[in-house]
């Protein structure tokens, strides 16, 4: 049993989700805004918090920012299903919050059995996960965070700043990538063999739980001069999965774009599977491209990671496939990466030591898939590394032929 704050100025709320997680045994206590929510942070010391971001009198991202200062905690972030509401979550996130869940459309009275379940195992990892919290600079102002929920011209000196934060080209160099970024080749058709295609490599990256924080510092390590297609299978609702591949677009070198709609896989780019969906590889007119179908009945989470290694393994080798596991709760893209490296491919699973939940980089370290086990700092690293070498290798094979 777990001591619980629940932050909405909605009573209606407070009493659904209370009775939510009354059921599953947890110490309650409630705060009607975020000025209420400080003061029993400090009083009552809770173990969790679930909070609203809309709020009067102290908004959820204000609050937010001054309880990372005053006591960190785990928060849950409870979002509308608005492209505002995902902008103001993935800055909740990037101030320290855990996690995050979509309030239930329509009445909410009705719905709230939608994300019941949900919302348990979500306060559930919580409980185990490893705080991520902005440091000095890093961290907006109470006052810089306000501002931020107001309109999205006051939100952009925010979203672009975290730029600055990250390896620029030079450093990149200094760590073995080239210091210098050329452009992306984008390469004619690739040589179909056997049902294979030749001459094109991919990483795809499985994250859950503390993903959005995490990707934010992986990804923008990677040189604008990246050799392959990342693509990005992140649990996440409808509506939310646009504006993080916005988010990111500003702040990665490589260009970013959600999949609504088949994407040719090119160098240079990121594709982030849509949410409400699962992204897979298949093959158009030639080419491999990145699509997005409906979400499979087999597999509890989407986009699904087991779905998208098990697509592009129909399509490449497995050698010309490396997969990274990082943090989440669960056990998605376990079985489907663990055979990936039975089969001759590269994996990564995220060290204990950073990720915010261990469950799914966890479960494929248990199942003998990982290549190797690095902290996420490291990882962009490790994979600059691995697809440079693969690319100096290929052209030196093709150019002896």
């Amino acid at each position: 049993m777990a001591k619980v704050l629940v932050v909405d100025d909605s009573a209606l709320m407070r009493r659904l989700i209370t009775g939510v997680l009354g059921d599953a045994g947890h110490e309650l206590q409630t705060a009607r805004d975020g000025t209420e929510a400080v003061a029993k942070l400090v009083e009552w010391q809770p173990d969790v918090v679930t909070l609203d971001i809309n709020m009067p009198q102290m908004d959820g991202l204000t609050a937010l920012s001054l309880m990372m200062a005053a006591r960190p905690t785990p928060v849950v972030m409870v979002s509308s299903l608005t492209e505002q509401g995902a902008l103001a979550t993935f800055e909740a996130l990037a101030l320290g919050a855990v996690d995050f869940i979509a309030k239930p459309g329509g009445t909410i009275s009705l719905s709230i059995d939608e994300i019941a379940h949900q919302l348990r195992n979500k306060v559930k990892a919580a409980l185990r996960a490893k705080l991520r919290i902005a440091k000095g600079s890093d961290a907006p102002s109470a006052e810089a965070t306000a501002r931020s929920s107001a309109t999205p011209s006051a939100r952009a000196p925010l979203r672009s700043a975290p730029r600055t934060l990250h390896p620029t080209p030079s450093r990149l160099g200094q760590r073995g990538a080239s210091a210098t970024p050329s452009a992306p080749t984008h390469a004619a058709p690739h040589e179909v063999r056997g049902g294979r295609h030749r001459g094109l490599e991919v990483v795809i990256i499985g994250v859950s739980t503390g993903g959005p924080r995490t990707l934010e510092d992986i990804l923008p390590q990677l040189p604008a001069h990246f050799p392959c297609p990342v693509l990005v299978a992140q649990h996440m609702p409808p509506n939310f999965t646009d504006a993080f591949a916005r988010r990111m677009d500003r702040l990665c070198q490589l260009r970013v774009k959600e999949v609504a709609t088949p994407m040719p896989l090119e160098p240079g780019h990121i594709y982030i599977g849509q949410g409400g969906t699962d992204m897979i590889v298949m093959e158009r007119l030639g080419r491999l491209v990145a699509a997005s179908k409906a979400e499979s009945p087999n597999h509890p989470w989407h986009p699904s990671v087991d779905v998208l290694v098990e697509s592009a393994m129909r399509h490449l080798d497995p050698t010309q496939i490396t997969g990274v596991q990082l943090t989440g709760m669960g056990d998605d893209g376990a079985a489907a990466m663990t055979q990936l490296k039975r089969s001759g491919g590269r994996t990564i699973a995220e060290s204990e030591a950073t990720a915010v939940v261990f469950g799914m980089p966890g479960e494929l370290i248990a199942r003998g898939g990982a290549t190797t086990v690095l902290p996420c700092q490291d990882i962009a690293r490790q994979l600059i590394g691995w697809l440079q070498r693969s690319e100096r290798t290929s052209h030196g094979i093709a150019t002896s032929h």
